[in-house]
């Protein structure tokens, strides 16, 4: 049975205005065809959703790990699962002054410690606190994969379940590939212009037609392509970006390369996939 390949565009504090999302699709020579969209208002929702026994492969849109340089500072656990299990112990409010802490000492513009893998993904530092506030992410969506039972290559696979695969992912690595700085998303009402819409769109017939280095083609319904458009929040756009990053990295595993595409990497910080 081939598994589903699935993306998920992740938040830390899911609500019906703002839901954890979920693209599910299939991939098969080098097509991947989108089979739904889910959504998901609570943490133990999109858990049970994880749980179910059925093979995925699945990107998630939040980091898996934090810079060694600020672990080693703070004196916490260097090996990742006892790492990660200090860090989901902690309050929202410790995380913010330890972290508020360690940039202080700091000299500007070199606050933030940076993973290996920020370098090549364009992504931002996963200590961030606001904007966007990924160690929140962190710190409410590794939890739910560890008691997921899937396997995180590289990171985690001792008694894991092999036929259900969890990797970072990250869409704007993807997006930006088609659109360079040209945005096309936004929560914010006033800033939802025709010129992100144009955006989207072009994002979408670019993923149709497989104009990336990933080598796949995104197969949608004209509903389907209508409602990744209308999404003016991305939201359901990221969510297929990192099904296709997920995608990839099958294909990958399927060729027989190690840790689903992944290269070598430290096993406490973790790797964006494609990155």
């Amino acid at each position: 049975m081939l598994p589903q390949v699935w993306g998920c565009d992740f938040t830390s504090a899911p609500s019906k205005k703002k839901p954890i999302t979920l693209a599910v699709g299939e991939c098969h020579s080098g097509r991947v065809l989108l089979r739904g969209i889910e959504s998901f208002t609570t943490l133990p929702a999109f858990l049970e959703r994880l749980q179910r026994p059925e093979p995925w492969v699945a990107g998630f849109d939040l980091p898996f790990g934090l810079p060694r340089e600020l672990v080693a500072a703070l004196g916490w656990p260097t090996d990742w699962v006892p790492c990660m299990a200090h860090y989901a112990a902690l309050s929202r409010e410790h995380i913010r002054a330890e972290f508020a802490a360690f940039c202080n000492a700091r000299p500007v513009g070199g606050k933030f410690a940076h993973r290996a893998t920020d370098g090549p993904a364009g992504s931002s530092p996963s200590m961030k606190w606001v904007n966007p506030p990924v160690a929140y992410m962190l710190h409410a969506g590794v939890p739910l994969l560890l008691q997921s039972g899937a396997t995180l290559p590289g990171l985690h696979e001792a008694g894991t379940d092999p036929t259900r695969v969890a990797l970072e992912a990250y869409p704007g690595l993807l997006a930006r590939e088609i659109l360079q700085r040209r945005s096309y998303k936004s929560d914010d009402r006033a800033k939802q212009t025709p010129d992100r819409l144009i955006a989207r769109k072009d994002l979408i017939t670019a993923l149709e037609n497989g104009q990336t280095r990933l080598g796949l083609r995104l197969k949608l319904s004209h509903a389907q392509r209508d409602a990744l458009a209308d999404d003016a929040s991305g939201d359901r756009l990221d969510a297929v970006l990192c099904m296709l990053q997920a995608a990839w990295a099958l294909q990958q595993h399927q060729q027989g390369k190690p840790r689903y595409g992944l290269p070598e990497f430290d096993p406490l910080e973790g790797w964006i996939v494609t990155a």
